[in-house]
C-alpha cells in the first residue's frame, strides 16, 4: 500500500496581539468568543483563487457578447442603408481592461457572503480579488455585525463592503430582482447548507457561481442515511469512496433546487478536504438545458457482500438521427442493472442514491486556475503549495467515472495480501484500462475496468500470494470469487510508465495531514486558536470513562467507612441517644 509523506504547511510567526486574528493581509478584531478556524485558510485561499479566475473568464464572455452584439447591430444598419456607427471601442476596452484587487470597478462582479460571522472572508475578497463591484457580508447575529463593521473599517475596505444585517435566506429572497441579484454567493454554514439553496438560486444571476461547503460529513457518508435523505434528497451508502459520494450528493441537491426554477448546474470544481466538502458551480437559465439533468442522475446498486456498485442512470439521452446529432430524444431506462444477487459473490444488493454521475470538474477551468494559481499574485497564498497539489490530482481524475475503488478493501473482501497501489494501477494499464487517483483518497483506484476485471486481477495475484483453505468457507463472498477461474495473467512486475502519476513524481503536497490537534469543523462562535480551542471537545474528552472511574471511588470509599470501625466517643453518644426519653 502507498504512504504518501506530505509535509505540513509551514506555520506563520506567532501574533504578537491576541487579540488579533492575521490571515494574509487581513486583521480581525477577536475582541471576545467570534468564531475562526485556522484550518478552513485552504477554503478561504481556494475561493479567491477560483473567482479570480472566473472573473477573468466572465469579462471575456462579457466582452464577447458585446462584441456580437455590435456585428448585429452593424449588419442591421447595413441592410437598412443606415450610416455606420463606431461601437467597436466598449467591446475593446472591455476585453483588454486590466483589473486590480481592491479597486471598485462599475463592471465588476457583486459579492454576497450570506453568513459572514467576522467578516475575514470578505475583507480578504476585498483586499485579493480582482474585479469587484460590491460585497455584502451579511449575519443574522447584531454582535457580529457589528464585529464586521469593526474589522471593515480597520482594514480600510469601507469602499468595497456593505454590511448587511438580515436573516440570510430573506435577503436571499428580496434580491431576486435582476438589478439586485448577484455574480457570486457563497455559502459557509456550519452544517448543512441545504436550506439556503433556494434562495441562492433565485438572487444568483445567470451564468453566476455558487460556492457551497457542508461540514456535515457524517451525514453525507452514510452514517445515517435517513438524515441525509431529510436533508439532501438522497440515501447514501457506506463505502470507501464515500468523501466522492458526498460531493455528487451535495451537487445532486443543488441541480434539484436549481430544476425547480428553470436552472440548471455546471461544476467548475468540486472538493474534498479535511472536515468537510466544497463545491463551485456555475448556475445557468436554460428550460431546454435543464431536460438533461435526469441524465445526469443515477442510482447506485452496493453488493452487501463483495460492495461492488453498479450505478443506473435516471434517464437517457440518445440522437434522433446520426444526420441531425443535435436533435435528442429522452428516454427512460430499463432496468435494473444487476440481478437479484451480485454476479461475482451472490448476495444481495443495499440502493442508494439518486447521486450526481455527470463529471464534477471542468478540466478547462482546472487547468487554467492551476495556471494562476502559479503565477503572481496567487503563488502568495498562505496554502498555495496545496492547492498547487490538490489540483494537479484533480487534473489527473479520469473525469467520465464516478466514485473509485481501494485496493485494501478489495483485498480484504479475500482475504489477500494487499497489492501495492503501483502494481495493480500497471498491471490495469498493461491490460488496457484506464486508471488515476481521487483528489478525495490518497488510497483511491478511479478505473474503467469492469468489476469482473478486478476480481480477476485479484485471482491472478492470489496465485503468487495464497489464501488458507480454512478461509474458504461456503457461502463467503471469498469462496464465491476465488472458486472462479482466473482468466488471463496480469503483469504486476513490470511497471507501466503511466502507473506513477507527475503530482507523485514531483512529490506535490497531494494529501494533507491533520494540520492540528483537536482538529476538526469546531462548534460555534469559538476562537479555534490558542488556550480557547474546543472547550467543549475538552469537557467531553473521556467523560464514559472519568464518569465511571468516579463511580468506583466512590463505592471504594464506602466500602472502606462501612468497614472501619466508628470511634469510641460516636459509640459513646449514641448510647446516650437511645437511653435518653423522647422529647415531644
Amino acid at each position: 500500500m502507498e504512504v504518501d509523506e506530505v509535509k505540513l504547511e509551514e506555520t506563520p510567526p506567532a501574533n504578537p496581539n491576541p487579540n488579533i486574528i492575521t490571515e494574509r493581509n487581513a486583521n480581525i478584531i477577536s475582541g471576545g468568543n467570534v468564531f475562526y478556524n485556522p484550518v478552513q485558510e485552504f477554503n478561504r485561499d481556494l475561493s479567491i483563487a477560483v473567482l479570480n479566475v472566473h472573473f477573468q473568464r466572465l469579462a471575456k464572455e462579457r466582452a464577447e457578447k458585446l462584441l456580437k452584439q455590435q456585428q448585429r447591430s452593424k449588419l442591421k444598419q447595413q441592410e437598412n442603408g443606415e450610416q455606420l456607427t463606431p461601437t467597436a471601442t466598449e467591446a475593446t476596452s472591455l476585453a483588454n481592461n486590466n483589473y486590480v484587487a481592491g479597486t471598485k470597478y462599475d463592471d465588476g462582479m457583486r459579492i454576497l457572503e450570506a453568513l459572514a460571522a467576522t467578516g475575514l472572508r470578505s475583507i480578504r475578497y476585498a483586499q485579493e480579488i480582482a474585479g469587484v463591484r460590491q460585497i455584502i457580508a451579511n449575519d443574522l447575529s447584531r454582535q457580529a455585525v457589528e464585529s464586521i463593521n469593526t474589522n471593515v473599517r480597520h482594514n480600510g475596505v469601507e469602499h468595497l463592503i456593505e454590511t448587511s444585517h438580515a436573516d440570510a435566506m430573506t435577503l436571499m429572497y428580496t434580491s431576486t430582482a435582476p438589478e439586485k441579484r448577484f455574480d457570486a454567493v457563497d455559502l459557509d454554514p456550519y452544517g448543512c447548507p441545504n436550506r439556503f439553496l433556494d434562495g441562492a438560486m433565485q438572487c444568483i444571476a445567470d451564468g453566476g457561481l455558487l460556492l457551497v461547503t457542508a461540514t456535515d460529513m457524517a451525514v453525507l457518508a452514510g452514517n445515517a442515511p435517513e438524515a441525509c435523505y431529510v436533508k439532501y434528497g438522497s440515501v447514501p451508502l457506506r463505502m470507501k469512496c464515500c468523501h466522492e459520494m458526498a460531493l455528487r450528493i451535495l451537487l445532486h441537491c443543488i441541480e434539484s433546487h436549481a430544476n425547480r426554477h428553470g436552472k440548471y448546474i455546471e461544476p467548475l470544481l468540486s472538493i474534498s478536504a479535511d472536515f468537510y466538502v466544497r463545491i463551485f458551480v456555475r448556475v445557468y437559465a436554460g428550460q431546454a438545458q435543464c431536460k438533461y439533468s435526469m441524465s445526469k442522475q443515477s442510482w447506485i446498486y452496493q453488493c452487501t457482500g463483495c460492495e461492488t456498485f453498479t450505478l443506473q442512470p435516471l434517464g437517457t439521452v440518445r440522437a434522433k438521427s446520426a444526420e441531425q446529432p443535435h436533435l435528442v430524444k429522452f428516454g427512460i431506462p430499463t432496468g435494473p442493472a444487476v440481478n437479484t444477487l451480485c454476479e461475482h459473490c451472490n448476495h444481495r444488493h443495499h440502493l442508494g442514491g439518486p447521486i450526481w454521475s455527470a463529471p464534477i470538474h471542468n478540466m478547462q477551468f482546472v487547468e487554467q486556475l492551476l495556471e494562476a494559481v502559479q503565477t503572481t499574485p496567487l503563488k502568495e497564498l498562505g496554502t498555495q503549495r496545496r492547492i498547487v497539489g490538490v489540483l494537479s490530482v484533480v487534473q489527473e481524475e479520469l473525469p467520465d467515472i464516478p466514485l473509485y475503488y481501494t485496493p485494501d478493501k478489495l483485498c480484504c473482501v479475500l482475504k489477500l495480501e494487499i497489492v501495492p497501489m503501483l502494481k495493480m494501477r500497471s498491471a490495469l494499464l498493461h491490460a488496457g484500462y484506464r486508471v488515476s487517483y481521487s483528489h478525495a483518497s490518497k488510497n483511491s483506484l478511479k478505473t474503467d475496468a469492469p468489476p469482473a476485471v478486478l476480481w480477476d486481477l485479484l485471482r491472478c495475484w492470489s496465485k503468487r500470494h495464497p489464501v488458507r483453505e480454512d478461509r474458504k468457507i461456503p457461502g463467503t463472498p471469498l469462496a464465491a470469487i476465488l472458486a472462479k477461474p482466473c482468466s488471463q495473467d496480469y503483469e504486476f512486475d513490470q511497471l507501466h510508465s503511466a502507473a506513477n502519476p507527475s503530482s507523485r513524481k514531483n512529490a506535490l503536497s497531494r494529501f494533507q495531514e491533520n494540520p492540528a490537534p483537536h482538529w476538526g469543523p469546531g462548534t460555534r462562535a469559538t476562537i479555534m486558536i490558542g488556550e480557547n480551542k474546543l472547550p467543549k471537545s475538552y469537557r467531553n474528552q473521556n467523560k464514559k470513562q472519568r464518569h465511571k472511574a468516579a463511580q468506583q471511588t466512590t463505592a471504594a470509599a464506602d466500602e472502606d467507612v462501612e468497614a472501619s470501625p466508628p470511634p469510641k466517643d460516636e459509640l459513646l453518644s449514641s448510647k446516650k441517644a437511645k437511653l435518653s426519653p423522647t422529647t415531644a
